[in-house]
């Protein structure tokens, strides 16, 4: 029936270590949708911050240097890429350092504003629909979204998650650094981490990867089958 499989646009929130990208990637690959990862083109635009000497610890400073990077992102769920200035950056914007200093740098109004309307242009060019991942999509970036979901996982189930994906890292030390970063991305003026009123609440934490995957295509062939 034509009808379920109509172009549909899904925005995917929640805070690190519920299960977004993976979910995200999954569902967009099994249903044939594109993918964003906007968390990526924050890490890249602070990667590229720390690479080009600005002082990440000055929001004025941030502030002149944003519109300087040119950041493309590849919607393929099965490869996912991202590029600054030409340069592969899938690798080193997830490093440690720019792990640390990503909630300064995407907290600056003008970085947001820039890499908002970036999202939104990406989203509007996915004739056939999207999937797009990260922590104010149904809120600020797209808000007509058709389906909105908002992940959540206990701090004790996303810090066990993170310490699965990075070798050595300390379970206590994870876990302090996620609230940290809950409360920074949650606290910021411009566009924080929020749930959508009309968002589906879906809470992984007793869940494995492929049941929240199923849940999601479950919702998402739901909306495609109303439109």
């Amino acid at each position: 029936m034509e009808t379920a499989r109509s172009s549909v646009i899904v925005a995917i929130d929640g805070p690190s270590g519920t299960g977004k990208s993976s979910t995200s990637k999954a569902v967009a690959a099994k249903l044939g949708l594109s993918y964003l990862d906007t968390g990526a083109q924050y890490r890249a635009i602070t990667w590229w911050m720390l690479s080009n000497g600005i002082d990440v610890g000055n929001p004025a400073e941030i502030a002149t240097a944003a519109a300087k990077p040119v950041i493309v992102s590849g919607t393929d769920p099965a490869a996912p890429t991202i590029t600054v200035d030409g340069e592969d950056a899938s690798g080193p914007i997830r490093t440690q350092e720019v792990t640390s200093k990503v909630s300064a740098v995407s907290a600056v109004p003008e970085v947001r504003t820039l890499i908002t309307e970036l999202q939104r242009s990406i989203a509007a060019a996915a004739t056939g629909g999207i999937v797009v991942e990260g922590r104010d999509i149904g809120t600020t970036v797209l808000p007509d979204a058709d389906l909105k979901i908002f992940l959540t996982a206990s701090p004790e189930a996303r810090a066990a998650r993170r310490s699965g994906e990075v070798k050595g890292s300390d379970l206590t030390a994870t876990r302090e650094a996620l609230i940290k970063r809950d409360a920074a991305d949650s606290g910021r003026k411009t566009s924080p981490l929020a749930k959508a009123d009309d968002a589906v609440e879906v809470d992984t934490t007793e869940l494995t990867l492929q049941q929240v995957i199923e849940c999601v295509v479950t919702l998402v062939e739901g909306k495609r089958v109303a439109a």
